[in-house]
């Protein structure tokens, strides 16, 4: 090692069971991190930091405002640039002395051995159902480990797949994808950015303990739950060991051509739904209203009865004055009693991208189909497109 190692990993290397071994066994190391969001900027950070000497990130995501909140590699500058290309310059900043490389290709089937089959450990921090099946099944046959993390609104999870000749796969645990309408995204259900940087911690922290041999060889296959609300907010459960009958693991004849000949993403269900893009859909005729259509009524000062659907939460974020918050799951409990008392006065529904707002406004009309109701095409975000930039976009 270079002399100035001993005083920059030095703090790392006079811990027992660590010592001088440890600091060359993550020097001589190779890590791939697929995925450089929440999940992967602490855990490449910490692996940076503790000196391995061969990073590999892929992504192809662009860096955007909203990341900024909880991937914390990025920055303001970044804006517009590849996730791994920015991750890999702030990884520079940090140990200028490991090797750090950049695919800003989108891992497929076909590509996977060729970008994962070099490197030690694999580190899933994606987000998606289509890539952990894909990554799952690539760690199988390279018969290398798969750092798993997890991490939505104030909860989180850990798990290491392929581990050992009994541990389990992803698949293994899962051999049934949700439905792609059901996997929701931090878009859609929000989370907590230090919930994704104590996740990706741990994955980092998994992952040297594989390499310096800190992680016991007996320990059983286990996955870390964690909730920020929780009291205490870690637990753990105990994993099954590798399924016989798994379709990956559990298969002696399980192969790459398996695998490139697969489409995960309609194995997954297909493509996770548009959600701003089905808010635009004009629907059937006189079922729906644009914002300009509800711009008018509102300064013609007719009298209306405006619901906003959303959860509260969001209501409180911003609306427009004259709405009236009922969270959806409680209108379509009761819709009747949130119609208007005369049938004649105009009903117009409105959510944050215009999906929610239809099924209210379907659960209205299931007590009056002869009343004057209608939801607004692409929501909020619509209007703020639309009629008022300066209404927030969230």
């Amino acid at each position: 090692m270079h002399l100035l190692d001993y005083q920059r990993y030095g703090r790392q290397m006079i811990l027992d069971g660590f010592g001088l071994p440890g600091q060359v066994k993550l020097k001589q190391s190779s890590i791939v991190v697929v995925g450089a969001g929440g999940l992967g900027c602490p855990a490449l950070q910490y692996l940076a930091a503790a000196g391995v000497g061969i990073i590999g990130i892929v992504d192809d995501d662009l860096v955007e405002l909203s990341n900024l909140q909880r991937q914390i590699l990025h920055s303001e500058s970044s804006i517009g640039i590849h996730k791994a290309e920015s991750a890999a310059s702030s990884l520079g900043r940090i140990n200028s002395s490991i090797q750090v490389n950049v695919i800003t290709s989108r891992l497929t089937p076909q590509n996977a051995l060729e970008i994962l089959g070099g490197y030690d450990i694999i580190l899933d921090c994606t987000d998606n159902a289509p890539t952990r099946y894909l990554l799952s099944d690539i760690a199988v046959i390279l018969k290398k480990p798969l750092v798993s993390g997890a991490a939505q609104k104030y909860e989180g999870q850990l798990a290491i797949y392929n581990l050992g000749p009994d541990g389990p796969c992803y698949r293994c645990l899962f051999p049934k994808p949700p439905a792609p309408e059901n996997a929701g995204t931090c878009e859609e259900t929000g989370i907590l950015g230090v919930v994704t940087g104590i996740i990706g911690n741990l994955q980092a922290l998994e992952t040297i303990k594989l390499v310096t041999g800190l992680h016991s060889a007996d320990r059983k296959p286990s996955m870390t739950l964690f909730s920020a609300l929780g009291s205490p907010p870690f637990r753990y459960i105990k994993l099954r060991s590798r399924k016989a009958d798994c379709f990956a693991c559990g298969r002696k004849d399980f192969s790459l051509d398996m695998i490139a000949e697969t489409d995960y993403v309609q194995v997954c269900g297909g493509p996770r739904p548009n959600w701003i893009e089905r808010g635009l859909v004009d629907g059937v005729a006189g079922y729906r209203a644009t914002v300009k259509d509800l711009k008018n009524v509102l300064d013609s000062g007719q009298e209306i009865h405006l619901l906003d659907v959303r959860p509260s939460t969001e209501f409180g974020i911003c609306r427009l004055p004259s709405s009236q918050n009922v969270p959806l799951a409680e209108l379509v409990a009761k819709p009747d009693v949130y119609l208007p008392k005369a049938a004649a006065t105009p009903m117009y529904i409105i959510c944050r991208l215009g999906n929610d707002s239809q099924i209210a406004a379907e659960a209205l009309r299931s007590i009056r189909p002869d009343g004057r109701i209608q939801d607004i095409i692409g929501g909020l975000k619509a209007w703020s497109n639309t009629i008022d930039p300066n209404f927030p976009i969230y």
